[in-house]
Order: C-alpha cells, then sequence, then structure tokens
C-alpha cells in the first residue's frame, strides 16, 4: 500500500526540481511502502507519535542506504571497524549525500573517556603544555603523551592513572565486630561452602572462631584479614573445636585438604578476575576508595605536572568549566596576553606555538559554550553524561569540521534541554545548514519544529497502525493535514487548561545538602502534590532530586543505595560515588515508600523484554500450560519460556538468531534457521491458545495483545497500563535493547502502575517527557495526575513547559548552570514562579509565555 502523499499543493512540482532526496518504496520496519520527497541544504523535522516510524524513515532507511553506500567504497577489511547498520528494506533512493548519524546514546563505560577526549580539546592541551609550557629548570622537554593519564608515559605509576586507589580496611570488611568468625564477622568472605570451609580451615590453623572479632589480639585479626600466605590444612568438616583438635593429635584422615585465603585476597582476586556482574558487585562493597597519594588524583606523573601553563598543570587546568577555560585561553589567543610577550620575547617559536594552538581552543570553546556546555569540565567523564549532552560535544565537534553537503541525521536533540539551552542548539544547527549541509532532524519539541523549514510528519498513529508520510512540506501546510496528532500539537484550537494547584499535605525537608554544584542548601519539598524542578542544564537539578533526595529517602527507609557496575567495563574506573552531604529534617512520617523511575535500560541482554520485565508473560505462560494439549503432554509454564532448556530451540538456545563470522565484514545476524527466530523448539510450538502458539504472542504488540486476552483479567490489566503510557505499538517480545530510555522509563512507570495504589509513595522522574510526542505527554500527565489523586507524591526534573504548568508546585534551580547554579532560585506555584523576574528565573519567562495560552 502507497503512503498517503502530502498534502501540500506544490509537493508535485518540488519533488521534480534538483536538490531533492526521493525515497520509493520505504518498508522498513513498520513503513507502509512509502514514497516522500525531503528538500536537502535545509533543516527538515521528521515527527509524529512515539513509534509512528520517524526513525525508520531518518535512521532505518536513508541513514542506513547513506552510510552502505560509503561503506561500499572502504576496503572490506575496514568495513569491519563500523558499526554497520542493516540494509535498508526501500526500492529506491536517489539524490542523497553522505551522511553523518548523531543518534542519543550513553556515554563510553569508562572514565578514561572525557568531555576532553570527546571534543580533541585534551589533545590540543597537551601539545600546549608539551611545546608552550613552563617548565622547571633542568627538566627536559616532554612529549604530548606524557601529558595523558592513558599512556603508560603519562600515567601516574601507583594508581596507573586512575587517580583513585582501591583497597580494603578492617573496618570494611568486617562491619559488625560483636560478631564472632562462626557467625560471619568476616562479611567479605564468601557466603555458602566457600565461607564455611575458610572458617574450618582457621579452625585447624588454631584460631579461635567463637570469641567476638574485637577481642582478638590484633596480630590474628591482621594475619586473617590481609596475609599473602596461602597455607593448606586438613579440614575436618562439621567437627568442633575440640574435635577438630582431638582429630590432628591423632592424625585422622581429614574430609579434605583445604587452602586458606586472606580476605584482602579473596576480595581483589575475585574484583579483578570474575566475570560475573553480581558477584563483582557484591564484594566491590569492600573496596574502599581514596585519592591517590602520589598524584592527589590528578592521575599523572610528576614530571608532567610540573610543567604549567598560565599558572595552572594539565590537571587543574582541565578541571576548569569551559566557560573559566574560555575566558583563560581567550587573551593568549588574541594575542593581549602579557606572559605571551615575554615568551615571544625569549622563545619566539614557543610564543608562535602558543597563540596558535589557543587560537584553534578557543574557536571550540566558541561553540560549546554556545550549546549552553560551559559548566562542563575537560576531565569529566563520558559516563556521567547524559545521552543529550554527548550528542551536543559530537555536534559541536562537527560545526567546528566545516564540512560541506553532508547530511547530518540527529535524534532528538533537544532531549533534556531547558528552553533556554534549545534556543543555542537552534543556533548551532543554523550554523551547518548555512554551511551547505542538510539536517534531518528527528524531534518532538514544539519549538524545534516550528523553527524547521520542512516538516516530514508520519503516523497517523503508531507500529501497525502508522508507518505513512501524512505530509511534507513547509510548517503552514501542516495545518489542515486532518489526522495529524503533531497539527494538533502545533495548531492547537484551544490553549491549555489552567488548573488549581492542590494544597501540599506536608512537606519532606532537607538541610546542609552538598552534591557537586550544591553547597550547603537547605530545600523543602510538598508532599501529597505535583512537583517539577526545573532549571538550565547543569543547573543542579538531577543532583538534588536524582541523587540527593533518592539517596537520602532511601537511606531514612532503610534500604541500601544500589550502585551499578555496568558488565564488560573496567570497573576500577567506574565513577566514585560522592558520600551522601545533608540529611532529612523532617516529613518521612508522610513517606512509606520510595519509587525510583528512571531511564536506565529494564535488561541487559535481548533475553530481556516488555513482557518478562512486567511481569505480564509469566501469566500467560500459565495459560499455556493450562491448555488441553499442553496438559496432555505434562507440560508446565517453564516449558514456555525461551529461557529453560525444555522450550526453547537448541540450535540458537532461545535467542532467536545466529550469528555469522565472516573474515573480513562485519559479523551478520540472521534468524535462526532451525526455529526461524521463534525461540522456541518444534514441540513447544505445537500447543496453541486460540490458535496461537506462544511464540505468536510474543510478536503480538501491545494494542493486538490487548485485545486477544479481553477476558484475562490478569493479563490484560498491564497491558492496559502499557496501553495508558503510549507504548501500544511495542512487541512484547520486543528485546530490551532495542528500547529508547524513555520507553524504559515509561514500562516502568507502568509496571508501577499495576500495582495496587495505598497512597503515601514518593515517585522520583527524571526528565519523563524524553522522546515524547505533545499527545503522548498528555498521557503521562494523566498517570501521574492520577498517582497524586490516590495519595501519592510526584517529583519529577522537567524541561517541557506542559508538564511544568501542570505541577502544583515548581522549584526552580540555577540561576545557571554550573558554578553559577545549584540554588533554588524560586520555590512557588506554576503562576508565581512565571511571575518572577528573569534575571532572578531563566524558566519563568518561558513558564509565562505558555500560561498566557491559556
Amino acid at each position: 500500500m502507497k503512503s498517503t502523499r502530502s498534502h501540500t499543493p506544490r509537493e508535485a512540482p518540488d519533488a521534480r526540481r534538483e536538490g531533492f532526496v526521493r525515497v520509493r518504496g520505504a518498508r522498513e520496519h513498520n513503513l507502509q511502502n512509502v514514497d516522500v520527497a525531503i528538500p536537502r541544504d535545509v533543516l527538515v523535522v521528521f515527527t509524529g507519535v512515539s513509534g509512528s516510524g520517524k526513525s525508520s524513515l531518518a535512521f532505518g532507511t536513508l541513514y542506513a542506504e547513506a552510510q552502505r553506500r560509503y561503506l561500499e567504497s572502504v576496503s572490506p577489511y575496514a568495513r569491519r571497524l563500523f558499526h554497520q547498520m542493516p540494509v535498508p528494506d526501500v526500492d529506491e533512493i536517489d539524490g542523497l549525500p553522505p551522511a553523518v548519524a548523531l543518534q542519543q546514546q550513553r556515554g563510553t563505560p569508562t572514565t578514561r573517556s572525557s568531555v576532553g577526549s570527546v571534543t580533541t580539546l585534551s589533545n590540543l592541551l597537551r601539545m600546549l603544555y608539551s611545546r608552550a609550557g613552563t617548565y622547571p629548570a633542568r627538566q627536559p622537554m616532554l612529549y604530548a603523551e606524557s601529558f595523558s593519564p592513558n599512556t603508560p608515559e603519562g600515567a601516574c605509576p601507583k594508581c596507573h592513572g586512575l587517580g583513585r586507589v582501591y583497597e580494603v580496611t578492617e573496618r570494611s570488611m568486617v562491619p559488625d565486630d560483636s560478631l564472632t568468625i562462626r557467625e560471619r564477622a568476616i562479611a567479605a568472605w564468601p557466603p555458602a561452602w566457600h565461607g564455611q570451609n575458610l572458617r574450618d580451615i582457621l579452625v585447624t590453623l588454631g584460631y579461635d572462631v567463637d570469641r567476638p572479632w574485637r577481642e582478638l589480639p590484633k596480630k590474628d585479626r591482621d594475619w586473617i584479614l590481609f596475609t599473602e600466605e596461602q597455607p593448606t590444612v586438613p579440614v575436618y568438616a562439621g567437627r568442633t573445636p575440640a574435635e577438630t583438635r582431638r582429630a590432628l593429635k591423632r592424625k585422622e584422615e581429614p574430609s579434605y585438604q583445604g587452602t586458606f585465603s586472606s580476605a584482602q585476597r579473596f576480595v581483589l582476586h575475585t574484583f579483578a578476575n570474575t566475570q560475573s556482574a553480581l558477584v563483582k558487585k557484591r564484594v566491590s562493597q569492600y573496596l574502599v576508595s581514596g585519592d591517590c597519594s602520589r598524584c592527589h588524583g590528578k592521575r599523572l606523573r610528576a614530571e608532567s605536572l610540573s610543567v604549567t601553563f598560565a599558572g595552572y598543570d594539565i590537571a587543574e587546568m582541565s578541571r576548569l568549566p569551559l566557560r573559566r577555560l574560555f575566558a583563560l585561553l581567550q587573551p593568549y589567543a588574541d594575542g593581549t596576553a602579557r606572559s605571551l610577550e615575554a615568551l615571544r620575547r625569549d622563545h619566539p617559536e614557543k610564543g608562535i606555538v602558543a597563540q596558535r594552538i589557543t587560537e584553534d581552543a578557543v574557536s571550540r570553546l566558541e561553540i560549546l559554550l554556545d550549546l549552553g556546555l560551559g559548566y562542563l569540565t575537560l576531565d569529566r567523564g563520558t559516563p556521567t553524561l547524559s545521552p543529550g549532552e554527548l550528542q551536543r560535544l559530537r555536534l559541536a565537534t562537527q560545526v567546528r569540521s566545516n564540512l560541506f553537503g553532508v547530511v547530518y541525521v540527529l535524534d532528538e536533540p533537544s532531549a533534556g534541554l531547558h528552553p533556554a539551552d534549545t534556543e543555542a542548539l537552534l543556533r548551532a544547527l543554523d550554523r551547518l545548514k548555512t554551511s551547505g549541509n542538510s539536517l534531518f532532524v528527528i524531534e518532538h519539541e514544539v519549538d524545534v519544529i516550528r523553527h524547521a523549514d520542512w516538516i516530514v510528519d508520519v503516523g497517523p498513529a503508531a507500529g501497525s497502525k502508522g508507518g505513512h508520510v501524512l505530509y511534507s512540506g513547509p510548517l503552514p501546510g501542516l495545518a489542515t493535514v486532518e489526522h495529524s496528532e503533531t497539527a494538533k500539537a502545533i495548531f492547537p484550537k484551544h490553549g491549555p487548561t489552567r488548573r488549581t494547584p492542590r494544597t501540599p499535605q506536608g512537606w519532606l525537608r532537607l538541610s546542609g545538602v552538598t552534591r557537586n554544584n550544591i553547597r550547603g542548601l537547605d530545600v523543602s519539598f510538598p508532599l501529597g502534590v505535583f512537583t517539577s524542578v526545573t532549571g538550565v542544564s547543569g543547573s543542579g537539578k538531577s543532583s538534588l532530586v536524582s541523587q540527593v533526595l533518592v539517596e537520602l529517602v532511601t537511606g531514612a527507609l532503610g534500604q541500601k543505595v544500589e550502585i551499578e557496575v555496568a558488565e564488560g567495563e573496567a570497573a576500577l574506573e567506574h565513577p566514585v560515588p560522592s558520600a551522601v552531604e545533608g540529611r532529612i529534617e523532617s516529613g518521612m512520617d508522610w513517606v512509606k515508600r520510595l519509587v525510583v523511575v528512571d531511564q536506565k535500560a529494564i535488561g541487559r541482554t535481548p533475553r530481556s523484554n516488555l513482557a518478562t520485565y512486567t511481569g505480564l508473560f509469566d501469566h500467560v505462560r500459565r495459560i499455556f500450560a493450562a491448555t488441553p494439549a499442553a496438559r496432555a503432554r505434562r507440560y508446565d509454564a517453564g516449558r514456555f519460556s525461551f529461557n529453560v532448556n525444555k522450550g526453547r530451540c537448541p540450535n540458537c538456545q532461545g535467542e532467536g538468531f545466529v550469528m555469522v563470522e565472516l573474515l573480513f565484514l562485519a559479523s551478520v545476524y540472521s534468524a535462526c534457521p532451525v526455529c526461524n527466530g521463534t525461540r522456541y523448539n518444534a514441540k513447544t510450538l505445537e500447543v496453541k491458545w486460540q490458535g496461537k502458539s506462544i511464540a505468536d504472542v510474543l510478536a503480538l504488540t501491545v494494542d493486538e495483545a490487548a485485545a486477544l486476552f479481553e477476558n484475562e483479567e490478569a493479563v490484560r490489566r498491564p497491558l492496559t497500563t502499557l496501553q495508558e503510557v503510549g507504548l501500544g505499538y511495542l512487541r512484547l517480545g520486543q528485546p530490551a535493547t532495542e528500547l529508547s530510555g524513555g520507553e524504559a522509563q515509561r514500562i516502568k512507570l507502568a509496571t508501577e502502575l499495576q500495582r495496587p495504589q495505598r497512597g503515601h509513595n514518593l515517585y522520583v522522574l527524571d526528565e519523563p517527557t524524553t522522546g515524547l510526542h505533545p499527545t503522548d505527554v498528555d498521557r503521562l500527565l494523566r498517570q501521574l495526575d492520577g498517582l497524586v489523586e490516590s495519595g501519592n507524591t510526584v517529583i519529577v526534573v522537567e524541561h517541557d513547559m506542559k508538564v511544568v504548568a501542570s505541577s502544583d508546585w515548581v522549584m526552580d534551580i540555577g540561576p545557571g548552570a554550573g558554578e553559577e547554579g545549584g540554588t533554588v532560585v524560586v520555590a512557588a506555584p506554576p503562576a508565581q514562579v512565571a511571575a518572577a523576574h528573569p534575571t532572578q528565573s531563566c524558566t519563568a519567562a518561558y513558564l509565562a509565555q505558555y500560561l498566557r495560552k491559556a
């Protein structure tokens, strides 16, 4: 079926003009054989409700085809270095230039990747210090590599360039010294049999395992915890110390020979060598970290740190906010710095090098400042950056590259941006366009859509009900498209409804809050209402809400703060969280439970999916196990899990695909030839319910499944909730690895909404509107409003003015970012915040503008 054609009467003649990309027969994912013409050298916004197919058109079709054509010109060996997208399902694409993709993605999971490395500014600084730095007398010149903590020439020999040392202490391994060794005083030792084995070995060695730890001689405690000795001794399992002594005296046959390992050796060896993320996470809690005593956390050798420029060593300069770094280097770039004159006089070649390198650095920094990133520092690790921050860093690099004739494909560049920052983003996009490039941007933000030269609206709904191009043309023409949800948001027939804010039921008062750029802050959150925490990017919103508030409330409820250690990463490089500074003064009697709904993935592997995470798959498997065919074969619910041997395909082990290794090309994943991608063995698939196998059910969308399980309450309830948060288009078996952060967050919210509401819960959400079309934002607001009506408290970190205006209370953090933020500039109902002076609150003007439409 051909797509719905553009409603603008000028499309046909425009499509015949030069300067268009023409797509014919696009069928990627849910695209319905789409034909569309898109102009080059302008800003094109692809929009539509979540799941409508806009990403399938922009990334899955246009960018994928541009990459395929480019890689055809590259040697087969070099192609292995690229992350290759699948070949798109499309008949023909004409007029497509080379493309660069800037997608939303989390930072590299290692602190060795930083703002400086992403922007290449660190390379410039290293060259600056090497060629134009001030060296101590008689010290030879160092090459640029000596100023990098990631090279043997530069890394501090004690901490290997990490800046921190990790060790175990008696206190960390023995948290309760009133316990005996038999009572597991040494918490760092392994649980179960292995731990019992070590305790039995101590009995053989003559140590008292029934005396409180604190009463043991220090010499004994130190040996047990820290010795490098590994004696092998006979073990008499299950015997008392007295019985063991008699057995040793009589030289009886032991149960086995056991080898001792100190608690320190066990922790460090396990941490360094285990392949299990869970085991690594368990032993990491006994490690204590601190700044390296040799480099004092600066990560470099003493020789490298002895070289200065403008009075700073390179580590100190890398810790300056980019705004201050710009101000420091600008006089050198324009030639007005006094020290530059002396440098030119004494070392002419150093003066030339200093000016040229700082000119380059300043021009790069200028773009970063214009994108609202002046609060970042060069040594800030990429794992601590939001996807939006990382995308803007990459965007800045592209603006600086001065490429011409390229298509930039961007995925929601306004995600996580305050309206003030969005204006800076639009200026950067305009610079790329002015340089002769095309911008294809997937976007939901109304201000970005209004700024576009051309709109491609995909819909009308999500999943199988989407995949049509409803409109392709300049913005004014979109107003006439009847079935476009985007048109309703951009050209509303009615303004926003003003609502009366609810009255707080109490206050959660915090004092002395200190974290990142927040210093000694006293703050109060209203309870029993809906609060939006606003402020420009980097103002301290997430530090206050998603970090300190969550950690303090978690601790007050007697729960432990979970610190994630990602699989496969060098865990010692993982950023160490700051200690919680601050306390709760009052209000916890109102909070019975904390629910954090974040954007972290709902699973690390494709085996985790929407159906398994929400728990609805357990009910589905029980329904299949109750069928006559399953009962006759004595199949239980486990038979219908693709994670269990008896039910899954033996060839692909329930993965649904197999990997084909190609020597000089990227590995190819294809559907398993045995199960055809269904994940199950043939016998399991023979069992049907309502004419469908278990694999058929996993292939259904939430909307389709809701209709199928209409009379099955246990399955219908979670499906209905998923529909209410706008996820009706997702497949039940869609792997967790394919879900965006926003989709993962809404799945978590839907899972929580299934629970019976008893009130007095505190819900914390960080930018829940990320990736949401304005229509989906309305759905989300209805769900959050329902939580408050049920007697709960909802606190969101948010930039969307529709959400802020719908709140009962607004807390604006600022007034600026980084060092200029970290304080509550205004806290009041929305109308009062909107009335604040713009110099006091950056949010006030944008909120006032939104409320004026009401």
